[in-house]
């Protein structure tokens, strides 16, 4: 388990890092800039690159990606371009780009609920943020990606789309919050989990009553989360 770990959010809206300790808490300033626009992959390792450039001493490096990542390798990225970043080895050249630092990547939301979760039973989170995103836990156990943004949640949209920020930007905080408020009961259905945790940048706009078992967590678990990712033993 590496001492000081360079956490990074990789967000459709901005990229967020700091350097936690072993526990995960931040132990240096937490920085922030904008993702640009557009946001091909050699540009996404340059931009993280000079944002973590202030950070002279960490041991590893945790990624929190919005998509699907496997062995290092991203396989989707909705928000930021299926296309450009297929088959790209971020981990590898991030490393590069850090001088040959250990790097670990996962989906945003799987990174965030390793800094949330309590370890006992089935627990989800759920990221409401540029798209929208979720992970599952069992006992603790980080359990297999589920693309769920990606499938429809309405004849013509997915749940991407159907609550992520063009469409909260689009019918108004108050329309979107109706929209949320249907998709949980989805959630719960789909896995009856015990506990369900609410993060990201759009989870502060909820303003309806949540379910008894459901919590929002603050956003910025989404680096606190990259200790944990480092914490997994038998991660490839």
């Amino acid at each position: 388990m590496p001492a000081r770990i360079l956490s990074i959010d990789v967000g459709g809206t901005g990229l967020k890092a700091a350097v936690l300790n072993r526990d995960g808490d931040l132990i240096s300033d937490h920085l922030r800039v904008l993702t640009p626009k557009p946001c091909p992959p050699e540009l996404l390792v340059k931009t993280l690159k000079l944002l973590v450039a202030p950070f002279k001493a960490y041991d590893a490096v945790a990624v929190g990606f919005p998509g699907v990542v496997r062995d290092g390798r991203v396989i989707t990225a909705p928000n930021l371009g299926t296309d450009a970043f297929a088959g790209f080895a971020l981990a590898a050249k991030l490393s590069k780009a850090l001088g040959g630092k250990p790097v670990r990547i996962a989906n945003d939301a799987d990174v965030q609920g390793f800094a949330v979760v309590k370890g006992a039973g089935l627990e989800m989170v759920a990221t409401l943020g540029t798209g929208f995103g979720t992970s599952l836990f069992r006992d603790g156990e980080l359990m297999p990606h589920l693309e769920i943004a990606h499938m429809l949640a309405s004849k013509d949209k997915t749940f991407d789309q159907f609550i992520g920020e063009k469409e909260r930007k689009k019918q108004g905080s108050k329309a979107w919050n109706k929209r949320v408020q249907k998709v949980l009961p989805f959630l719960y259905t789909l896995v009856h989990y015990d506990r369900l945790y609410i993060s990201g940048g759009n989870a502060k706009h909820l303003t309806f009553k949540l379910p008894r078992n459901a919590k929002i967590v603050p956003n910025l678990s989404g680096i606190k989360g990259g200790a944990g990712l480092w914490r997994q033993t038998n991660w490839k």
